[in-house]
């Protein structure tokens, strides 16, 4: 532990993880700038070099999953998106066309919704100044409530640094939970009327 969190490169490790995830949505991004803040909260790690490389990562990231939709769009939404991740794509796209800029910002907090939106932003077109806007929004808003809510758990539960990160990670685990759950009744709603 001390060998990642004292060494400088733990900010590079934070940013290519945020960077990763916002294309390969398996990488556990969250996870690492949460766990970063908790390093943060008992000293090990700097709070304000955590929150602009978290948030840093997740617009380069972006930007590649936007740039990707643009040059190659449909030719291989094909094969990224198939099957059932088919229909987060074509759901970004008409939510992309119905609400603009604030999917991005939301996505952003969606397991495999920001890749779905960032492509979708590429694939139909968008301008990217349009895009960076609103991305750059997305990327400080997500690096500063991940990075805070590790520092806030870890300053919470100070001889117990493990206990804060789990505290930490339910609640944002929690949020995640609580945002699928509405869209999940307001489609239902939708269907509905």
């Amino acid at each position: 532990m001390n060998a990642v969190s004292g060494s400088p490169w733990t900010y590079g490790i934070v940013f290519g993880i945020a960077a990763l995830d916002a294309f390969f949505p398996l990488v556990p991004s969250e996870t690492v700038v949460i766990a970063a803040g908790v390093l943060a909260s008992s000293g090990d790690l700097r709070l304000e070099l955590i929150l602009p490389a978290a948030a840093a990562g997740a617009v380069v990231g972006d930007n590649v999953s936007f740039w990707v939709g643009r040059t190659l769009g449909e030719r291989i939404a094909d094969r990224l998106f198939t099957g059932n991740r088919r229909k987060y794509l074509d759901y970004a796209h008409r939510t992309l066309e119905e609400r603009g800029g604030y999917l991005i910002v939301i996505a952003r907090f969606i397991p495999g919704g920001r890749t779905a939106a960032t492509f979708a932003a590429g694939s139909l077109g968008w301008a990217w100044t349009r895009f960076i806007k609103f991305d750059l929004a997305a990327g400080a808003i997500w690096g500063s409530y991940a990075g805070l809510l590790g520092y806030f758990g870890g300053k919470t539960f100070k001889d117990s640094p493990f206990k804060g990160f789990l505290v930490a990670f339910g609640i944002a685990l929690a949020i995640t939970f609580g945002v699928e759950v509405y869209r999940w009744f307001r489609k239902r709603a939708a269907t509905q009327s």
